[in-house]
């Protein structure tokens, strides 16, 4: 999908871009795969804040993407390719031969009309869903299941792909967008393919006002606020933080602090993480 540009009538329009939703092929979701989404603009059951920053935003409807894609050896006619305001990736709304419908995320290279199937039996080709030792080592999958049955929990954002490296014993190795090396079972499921609408990393926001239509409200550094309100406020001019590291507002540590426990159990399935470092 490519970028568009806008003619700079004002200056917020002058270097603002966005997509030209070249790939869609579908303009209205289809109802019956629509589900209801409240807002909570970030406050929990007592109506505290939680969440910084969110409220507002145009109204959405949710879209029941199939991650699962437990319907083996039932051929699937693409009927057409749509936008989701829920993700970055568009998806796809597909036919089974039996009549049911479902949506899918959308690989590149997916149009209308195209076929495609999930199971042990099914090509390897984008769009269809397989056992990880179904595929060939070097193919690029998206959609992987961490454990069989559960569904896509890996790789699921536009233009992302994860390459099959290696197939030992049980286990399947991954090489994930971020680097990290992954063992996951290889009775895990994944989708064929590099997942479209790869070029929306490259659009410019131009404007506030189009950030708080998708429901983001405004973020102030906690340099220019008082000194009771963030531990990086006061002082005369610009001036240094005063501490060891930056904070929270509530001063716990922030920016860079790890916080994946040491022990966690699936540290053991992590061949190499994204720094290049191998797990001890």
């Amino acid at each position: 999908m490519g970028i568009k540009k806008y003619n700079p009538y004002t200056p917020s329009r002058r270097n603002m871009t966005g997509s030209d939703f070249s790939e869609i092929t579908k303009k209205t979701p289809e109802k019956s795969l629509l589900a209801k989404k409240d807002k909570t603009a970030g406050r929990n059951n007592q109506g505290k804040i939680t969440v910084r920053h969110h409220g507002g935003g145009n109204r959405q409807k949710y879209r029941i993407i199939d991650f699962k894609r437990l319907k083996d050896d039932v051929p699937a006619k693409v009927v057409g390719i749509e936008y989701d305001p829920n993700r970055t990736a568009n998806i796809a709304l597909i036919c089974y031969a039996d009549g049911e419908k479902a949506y899918i995320l959308a690989p590149e290279g997916l149009k209308n009309g195209m076929k495609i199937m999930n199971g042990v039996n099914a090509e390897v080709r984008p769009g269809n869903c397989l056992p990880l030792s179904e595929i060939p080592v070097g193919t690029m999958v998206h959609n992987i299941e961490l454990l069989p049955g559960k569904g896509g929990q890996l790789v699921r954002a536009a233009g992302n792909a994860a390459q099959l490296m290696a197939k030992e014993g049980k286990f399947a190795t991954l090489r994930l967008p971020s680097g990290e090396m992954r063992m996951v079972p290889i009775a895990c499921r994944a989708s064929i393919g590099v997942l479209g609408n790869g070029d929306h990393n490259l659009i410019n926001i131009g404007k506030a006002g189009r950030k708080r239509h998708m429901g983001i409200r405004p973020t102030v550094r906690g340099s220019v606020m008082n000194p009771n309100d963030h531990p990086h406020g006061g002082g005369e001019g610009k001036t240094g933080i005063g501490r060891p590291g930056p904070s929270t507002p509530w001063g716990k540590p922030a920016l860079g602090l790890k916080t994946r426990k040491k022990k966690k159990q699936s540290n053991k399935l992590i061949v190499r993480r994204r720094d290049g470092r191998a797990i001890k």
